[in-house]
């Protein structure tokens, strides 16, 4: 008889204690493409059962960080706080089979010392063993009446069939406990992923202090959401091949838990910034301007500019987009906000010479690109005057969207305007 194949389930079990990390996430997004990838189940389930911890909207951040992120949970979400009673008579099993003791008002549990616990972790298929008396005993239920998340979680991944455990591998030392705690009720344990833990630039654990922040910080600073999804899955994970460009699609086809690393990834903004900037260029400007308009929902002076005509806000649109980082670099390339820097004597020089050499060689009227290019590159080579500088000169900005592209939306009024300007 064929054996039927194991049905893949697995969850993300966050604790609503603070806003979720880019680890927890990470995590999230692991267990979302193996499962998506193997035509499984994703759940999600709220461990909020350590109440002097919770935090104040830290639940909802959880909910909008993978809603945003596109990792979406297929039932709904379990919350540990609603299943106390189920919970209690499971440790009323254990205390009935000796296995479980009362102590200070907890219920606690302690390995048989004689025995090794062990496993092959899905990452890096790697064989861990703990002996039971190395493993010191552990509170299963708190004197509140509150399960700890040794209990809680292996009962919970039992009676959701969860076939794959995926979390990070501060949880590595945990799993014998885990391990007994099935052997004890007399269930089948679920395969175990422990995925290595991000590290700064300084190889010190990652924090916030080396720039790293929850999806949400990302999404305000004007990150967007490929490029977070996409950043988050190569720390710790590549499918080969050089492949670092992907889709959550993409990702999904080609996720594989044995190819998670277990060298621990080095967290890199300059690589989170690139990212961006490639998926940036990559939207199509119908696409590009919808998420300008929800990042620049509340600021009428950019709302203003995409009300623009349809060809002003296109040239705005693809060349700003060729230059950008991230969304917020948007206003600053294409408002008329003058730099704070003044010219010097020699600037003032130079550009009262270049405004009579554009009014000599352009005349009066509208400065066509292609005889304005001609005009500045040869007053450029004649005058010995670098590019950087007669930018500055014309825009009165260090940087920005081209000079091309911002003559034909301001037209050559708005440089003469910079270049008498002090």
């Amino acid at each position: 008889m064929k054996k039927q194949a194991l049905q893949i389930r697995v969850r993300f079990a966050p604790s609503p204690t603070g806003i979720p990390h880019m680890g927890n996430l990470r995590t999230a997004l692991y267990a979302y493409l193996f499962a998506k990838g193997n035509k499984g189940e994703f759940l999600l389930r709220i461990e909020d059962t350590d109440k002097k911890r919770l935090v104040e909207g830290a639940e909802e951040a959880i909910l909008e960080s993978l809603s945003w992120l596109g990792i979406k949970w297929d039932e709904a979400p379990l919350h540990q706080s609603e299943r106390l009673d189920l919970y209690k008579k499971y440790v009323q099993e254990l205390l009935d089979k000796k296995i479980a003791h009362k102590k200070e008002g907890a219920v606690w549990v302690k390995l048989p010392e004689n025995k090794i616990y062990q496993w092959v972790d899905q990452v890096g298929q790697k064989k861990i063993s703990f002996n039971g008396k190395d493993v010191d005993e552990f509170v299963i239920l708190k004197s509140d009446g509150f399960p700890t998340y040794h209990l809680a979680n292996v009962i919970d991944d039992h009676l959701t069939q969860i076939s794959h455990v995926i979390r990070g591998e501060e949880w590595i030392s945990s799993t014998p406990k885990h391990l007994y705690l099935y052997e004890s009720f007399g269930w089948e344990a679920p395969k175990f992923a422990h995925a290595p833990v991000i590290l700064g630039p300084d190889k010190t654990k990652l924090s916030k202090r080396h720039g790293a922040k929850s999806a949400l910080d990302y999404k305000k600073e004007g990150y967007i959401k490929e490029a977070v999804l996409n950043y988050f899955a190569l720390l710790g994970w590549n499918p080969g091949r050089d492949k670092e460009i992907m889709s959550l699609d993409e990702m999904v086809s080609l996720f594989k838990l044995e190819d998670i690393n277990t060298a621990s990834p080095i967290f890199d903004l300059k690589k989170l910034d690139w990212l961006n900037g490639i998926w940036i260029r990559s939207l199509d400007n119908k696409d590009f301007e919808k998420r300008l308009r929800e990042f620049y929902a509340n600021d009428n002076s950019i709302l203003e500019i995409l009300e623009s005509n349809q060809l002003t806000k296109d040239v705005l649109i693809t060349a700003a987009k060729s230059r950008m980082r991230i969304l917020s670099d948007f206003k600053d390339l294409i408002l008329e906000k003058e730099s704070t820097r003044k010219k010097t004597k020699e600037e003032k020089e130079t550009a009262g010479k270049l405004i009579q050499v554009l009014k000599n060689q352009l005349g009066d009227i509208k400065w066509e690109n292609e005889n304005f290019l001609v005009a500045l590159k040869k007053f450029s080579k004649s005058e010995n005057i670098p590019f950087k500088t007669i930018y500055f000169l014309l825009s009165a900005k260090e940087h920005g969207i081209g000079l091309l592209e911002l003559n034909q939306i301001y037209g050559k009024d708005f440089f003469i305007k910079n270049l008498n300007s002090e």
